[in-house]
């Protein structure tokens, strides 16, 4: 999901973001009546008669193991689960990882995936009232809109569409209404001259926090509707954990990750356990979010222009998301992913918490569930991708901050934004 982001500075960033990267094929739009809608066709080549061995393959339950390894956040050792099929190793420099290595065959199709084209969806804070409106031109993308009013139990696109403004940005509402207006884009982009050859040629996805829900659905990983439930109850259960406890996120611009990670270190030797802080979103330099204890985040925002940080922007969202703080949601999101099926990504779907793809189901399950409580290595994953030759970036959704940041990080990149 989620909130990693800032609000317009310079690159008219708003209050948060999320990628997400596209697969070669989205099922017809005919088909998202089904159970089994979003699930991705791959065009009917060699190659993807190759993949298809590959992907039945990687199936196998026996060949997959279970990678834990150890992330210090302050001076706390938090479980991190699901790692990528080689080394566990995170890439900020600003975590310490365990290097205790497992390989899991079955997670090792995408190890070295090579990306040229991706779709990037956004996560909470780039919903804006008025959101939704072009979709229902399109009515591939109206299906979508429908579909959802039955799974939420209300009228989704009225709020999209006229608010108010505070119940869109409320975490229940917000997650679902991303979700579904950023694959209402995909709909929207396939129905434009050349939008379906483009669709096909993506060949890596991502999002935001939430976007990782987004990108996984456009990559076939489970349907447009089991990925609505599951963001419903993300949302719902994430707003829970902060209700129970007094907890915030804010912005500090205008530092490097290690800057940012010694002013946490300084706010946290004036707080208790309770209000401690630390980094939550990296999203490029000189943006990046910092979560934790109402205390320790006030101790941040005062401490930060010592610290020759431009400004700090305090984040409208309901809690320390992607902290410790979110560690009630855990439990309720395991158990709802292990009543959900999920299936090989018909093409490398980059995680939040490790910026490595993932093909194992299992996996991918155990991955989803601790992302809510992982910081978001979005700087790694974008940097990652242009290093391994990403020509094409799409921005599907609402806003345009994930735009922002990868022009933040590289000013040639290329990158289309297509809203719905």
């Amino acid at each position: 999901m989620h909130i990693c982001g800032l609000e317009r500075f310079g690159l008219k960033m708003s209050t948060a973001m999320s990628c997400a990267f596209t697969p070669s094929r989205l099922q017809s739009a005919s088909s998202l009546s089904k159970p089994s809608s979003y699930v991705g066709v791959g065009p009917s080549s060699a190659k993807s008669s190759h993949s298809a061995v590959l992907l039945r393959k990687s199936l196998n339950p026996l060949s997959s193991q279970l990678v834990i390894h150890g992330v210090r956040s302050g001076h706390k050792w938090v479980e991190r689960r699901g790692c990528s099929s080689r080394v566990c190793t995170m890439m900020s420099s600003n975590t310490s990882v365990g290097t205790e290595t497992l390989t899991s065959a079955g997670d090792a199709l995408f190890a070295d995936y090579k990306p040229t084209s991706a779709f990037l969806f956004p996560g909470q804070g780039a919903q804006a009232v008025g959101m939704g409106k072009d979709s229902q031109s399109v009515p591939a993308a109206a299906l979508l809109f429908a579909k959802a009013n039955e799974i939420l139990g209300y009228d989704l696109l009225d709020l999209c569409l006229n608010g108010p403004k505070e119940k869109l940005d409320s975490t229940v509402i917000s997650q679902p209404a991303i979700y579904v207006t950023s694959l209402a884009a995909v709909e929207i982009l396939r129905a434009r001259n050349g939008g379906q050859d483009v669709i096909d040629s993506v060949d890596v996805a991502c999002g935001l926090s939430l976007g990782e829900y987004t990108a996984l659905a456009f990559a076939g990983s489970f349907s447009f509707e089991d990925g609505l439930k599951l963001v419903k109850l993300r949302g719902e259960a994430m707003q829970e954990a902060s209700d129970a406890a007094q907890s915030a996120m804010v912005s500090v611009i205008g530092l490097d990750a290690e800057k940012v990670q010694t002013l946490c270190d300084a706010a946290n030797e004036e707080v208790n356990d309770e209000n401690r802080v630390q980094i939550a979103n990296y999203l490029c330099t000189g943006n990046y979010a910092v979560s934790g204890g109402i205390k320790g985040v006030e101790v941040v925002e005062t401490k930060a222009k010592s610290f020759k940080a431009r400004m700090t922007v305090r984040l409208a969202v309901a809690g320390a998301f992607h902290t410790r703080f979110m560690e009630p949601a855990v439990s309720r999101l395991e158990a709802a992913l292990a009543a959900t099926e999920i299936r090989t990504p018909r093409i490398p779907v980059i995680s939040n918490v490790d910026a490595q793809p993932h093909s194992d189901p299992a996996t991918i399950k155990k991955i989803l569930a601790r992302q809510v409580t992982s910081p978001v290595q979005w700087e790694t994953t974008v940097k990652t991708l242009l290093g391994k030759g990403l020509k094409n970036s799409y921005e599907l959704g609402p806003g345009k901050v994930i735009a922002g940041i990868l022009k933040r990080i590289d000013k040639t990149a290329s990158i289309e934004n297509v809203s719905a």
